[in-house]
């Protein structure tokens, strides 16, 4: 078997979907890591209130990936096999889904703020500040759900530039609205961390209007329109669920679980909070090809087996895993490059700085496991069909090893960061092990 696969197309569709996907992923990190240092400003209580209160935002985030990969499953092998209409009727039980989903996590993050927060820190302080967040924060939800749903699936039929766009705007958007509201500029108020929420909440509605106008009234490829939402879906329910159900279960578990590390890691106290804020950021910084191999891998895979061509789906997993390795290894040693100066740009204490100097060595190492078994979860084996399979492997080494042994590391035996986070993580690296086996016995390999 060549490690490679030799042909010029292939390479070119991955970079077709990958590059954009990338640039996209680099924008919402310039967002997020506006919102972190603009807030730095204001102390570290505001950046680990921000910080906790997104744990709980990306619980739905992760859902809406869910939701989304799991269509995308359909979606993809659909397009290859150029069958349309069940193409459309994908999309309208994805948009059901997550409108529902969105109405309820809005309903509870407007009446249970303070209750959200607790959950993830005892500090009134940092509470306090969450609740200010959720005010605004709360109404995200459903634009976020129907833009971020609907940017999935526009991938997996090629139409990988329209989020880029949509993207950018946004980053200007979301970046000039912070330095209004969160400093008070131009004669708005000063809000601090509520000006950051707000100024999100804008952004996303401008996603919103962007992402579904195109999709609603613009796209000739699939031409899926308004009334569409209203079409009948019988037909294809039971591929609905054996296919994406467990993709929704599985992420669902995996936020779960990453919240479940939050939760240890607010517990251990808002130096190590703020600093796992900023090693977030710089792992997210490091690793956007990565996510942008992952997207094009799970495309590309559901592509060619709706196509029929298994062993060629096969080969291209393999140059997919070994990409994956390569990019994870070239992420760790830029992130032990611009680690110190990264964290220079924050305005945190000198035990804070120590925390985040052991955090950025731990994930250096972290990122390189981390890369191929999100290039094998999230693109080849979920492209494949092999939902099923990733159910358990996306939630099973979170909850019996990393949650565990971060709970004894963090809060038992108060090990230093380096090991705490390492124990938190561990997932990544026996996940990363066991993919790579599923990949080698093809049994991944499912066609709808």
């Amino acid at each position: 078997m060549q490690v490679f696969v030799k042909d010029k197309e292939f390479y070119k569709k991955i970079a077709t979907i990958a590059i954009p996907v990338t640039l996209q992923s680099l924008i919402n990190i310039g967002i997020n890591m506006a919102d972190t240092i603009m807030l730095g400003y204001f102390g570290e209580s505001q950046l680990s209130a921000s910080s906790l209160a997104n744990q709980f935002l990306s619980l739905f985030h992760i859902l809406c990936m869910g939701i989304g990969g799991g269509a995308a499953v359909m979606t993809a092998q659909y397009w290859g096999k150029e069958d349309i209409l069940s193409l459309k009727k994908v999309i309208t039980l994805m948009h059901r889904v997550i409108f529902t989903v969105a109405v309820f996590f809005t309903i509870i993050t407007l009446f249970f703020p303070g209750q959200i927060m607790s959950i993830y820190t005892p500090s009134p302080e940092l509470i306090e500040k969450g609740k200010e967040y959720f005010s605004y924060m709360a109404f995200t939800y459903i634009f976020l759900g129907l833009s971020l749903t609907s940017t999935i699936v526009l991938r997996s039929f090629g139409a990988v530039n329209i989020p880029l766009y949509s993207s950018l705007v946004s980053l200007i958007i979301n970046v000039f609205l912070n330095w209004i509201f969160i400093f008070g500029k131009l004669g708005a108020p000063r809000m601090e961390i509520a000006g950051a929420a707000l100024a999100t909440l804008i952004s996303r509605i401008f996603e919103f209007a962007f992402i579904c106008g195109y999709l609603f009234f613009f796209d000739n490829k699939v031409k899926y329109r308004i009334k569409d939402i209203t079409m009948q879906c019988k037909s294809i329910i039971s591929e609905y669920f054996t296919y994406s159900v467990p993709v929704i279960i599985s992420d669902m578990l995996l936020a779960l679980g990453n919240n479940a590390v939050a939760i240890v890691m607010g517990r251990i106290g808002s130096n190590f909070v703020s600093a796992n804020a900023i090693a977030s950021v710089t792992v997210h910084f490091t690793t956007v090809a990565n996510h942008g191999l992952a997207n094009a891998s799970g495309i590309i895979t559901g592509n060619t087996l709706g196509e029929g061509d298994e062993d060629k789906a096969y080969r291209q997993g393999v140059t997919f895993f070994v990409l994956s390795g390569i990019i994870g290894c070239i992420a760790s040693i830029i992130i032990m490059i611009i680690s110190p100066y990264v964290i220079g740009l924050y305005n945190i204490t000198s035990e804070t700085v120590a925390i985040a100097k052991e955090l950025m060595m731990a994930v250096a190492v972290n990122v390189i496991f981390a890369s191929i078994a999100s290039v094998m979860t999230k693109g080849v084996l979920r492209g494949g069909g092999d939902t099923r399979f990733l159910m358990v492997a996306d939630i099973l080494f979170l909850w019996i090893a990393s949650v565990p042994l971060g709970i004894l590391a963090g809060l038992v035996f108060r090990l230093s960061p380096f090991v705490i986070y390492t124990a938190l993580r561990i997932d990544a690296v026996i996940k990363s092990l066991w993919c790579i086996k599923r990949l080698v016995s093809r049994k991944w390999l499912r066609r709808i």
